[in-house]
């Protein structure tokens, strides 16, 4: 018993997101510093990596590289422990 086929729909096309290109918050002048080091006492750069919640900013929102991100979450941790940032918000 063969079915009927179904005419063909016309595929949509997909929408292009215009890419927008975030510079890294760790580079200065435009240049990585090396080595990568992010100090854990500078807070008000840190309080900009985290959200409202205490939660670590991913790398897409903050257009940080894989290396600096690193560091980031690396100097928020220890900010955390020496209780400079807190674990959980508010």
């Amino acid at each position: 018993m063969a079915f009927p086929q179904r005419p063909a729909r016309p595929r949509r096309k997909p929408k292009v997101k215009a890419k927008t290109v975030r510079k890294d918050p760790l580079f200065v002048d435009g240049e990585r510093p090396r080595p990568m080091y992010v100090d854990y006492k500078n807070v008000e750069l840190l309080k900009k990596l985290i959200n409202r919640h205490g939660k670590i900013v991913s790398r897409r929102k903050t257009g940080c590289t894989a290396v600096s991100q690193h560091a980031v979450s690396l100097a928020i941790k220890r900010a955390r422990f020496m209780a400079l940032l807190p674990y959980v918000g508010e």
